[in-house]
């Protein structure tokens, strides 16, 4: 029996009174994400959500207890009708197709992103827990960008890194933690951006894939939104948000009071943390489990990277490194297109 049998039979077994059918059951795939989790879309009424999420892969207990945590303090996530976890099955709520990004226009950012950013101020009030929310420590900040080297660079690229080469790279990730475990630390959903935020029916927002949630840096989650892979904003707007939400973290108290250029240095180190790791998932989602279409993704997050370098002295020599050792690579690239406009069309 195929895993998706497997499951209708599951959601017919464990469906709620309260949903009918009409006919027979019947689940249609959706698009997935960039995990091993599998999306299906059950001809209830209303329609409900059946995921396929391998327990060996994905964090079920994980994403249901963060699920009931958001949902006791205000925050829209999808209902949980059923789960099996010995299976990685789960039967949830359906928020709809409508993604915020392509909601993301000129005249409706400004709405959008304010929505976003309620939602995610409401977010970090929440009193943290400690044996539910592991940290987002030193090593894990570090695990992530050392995806960087091993699938950017090596395997996507072909550079030949050197002991030189590493040793810079560790210097630049080490300035990178520091200010990361420096900063005002609260829940963060490590993966806050328009493609896992929901238009619902009365315009609220709804979030989804916070199973990996994490006790870690209050700017993680705000660059995560406001400086997205898949889409970009002019940097002088983009700054302001940052400001003007960091003064709301303080006068919610989850914040100490800190100076504009704290403030932005905090916001744009933690971006660059977050890049150089994507820049290592991203090439790791073609090379290993088939998904290209992320490397189209790539030019802006080199855009962002460079941005985000050019400020801060302390990173100069890894600016010139990434200048002369990674971008001459980067035209023979199928998936390139100039960094330099990507996230201008």
């Amino acid at each position: 029996m195929s895993d998706s049998q497997c499951l209708q039979d599951w959601v017919e077994t464990f469906l709620p009174d309260s949903f009918v059918v009409r006919g027979d059951l019947s689940i249609l795939p959706l698009n997935g994400d960039a995990g091993f989790r599998h999306y299906f879309r059950a001809n209830t009424e209303p329609s409900l959500i059946a995921v396929s999420a391998p327990p060996e892969h994905e964090n079920n207990p994980g994403f249901v207890s963060v699920a009931l945590l958001l949902k006791q303090h205000g925050i829209h996530t999808p209902t949980i009708f059923a789960v099996d976890y010995q299976q990685g099955f789960l039967l949830l709520e359906d928020f709809g197709d409508r993604l915020l990004l392509p909601h993301l226009l000129p005249d409706t950012v400004d709405r959008f992103y304010d929505a976003a950013e309620t939602v995610l101020l409401k977010i970090q009030q929440i009193p943290l827990t400690p044996d539910l929310l592991p940290d987002y420590s030193r090593q894990p900040l570090l695990d992530e960008m050392n995806l960087f080297p091993e699938w950017f660079l090596t395997q996507l690229l072909g550079v030949d890194l050197q002991p030189s080469d590493h040793d810079l790279l560790n210097e630049t990730m080490a300035i990178l933690v520091d200010s990361a475990l420096e900063q005002p630390q609260v829940l963060v959903h490590r993966d806050f951006h328009s493609r896992n935020l929901m238009l619902l029916a009365d315009e609220e927002i709804g979030v989804i894939d916070f199973q990996d949630a994490v006790t870690g840096p209050l700017a993680y989650d705000l660059v995560s939104l406001l400086r997205d892979c898949y889409v970009r904003w002019p940097v002088d707007y983009i700054s302001q948000r940052a400001l003007n939400y960091y003064r709301s973290a303080e006068a919610a108290g989850i914040a100490p009071q800190a100076s504009k250029a704290q403030i932005l240095r905090w916001f744009d180190l933690m971006g660059l943390q977050r890049h150089i790791k994507v820049l290592g998932i991203f090439s790791r989602l073609c090379l290993r489990d088939g998904k290209h279409n992320y490397l189209n993704d790539l030019p802006l997050v080199i855009r962002y990277t460079l941005e985000q370098l050019a400020p801060y002295p302390e990173l100069g020599r890894f600016k010139d490194w990434f200048e002369l050792r990674v971008l001459p690579q980067l035209p023979q690239q199928d998936w390139y297109h100039p960094w330099e406009t990507a996230g201008d069309e």
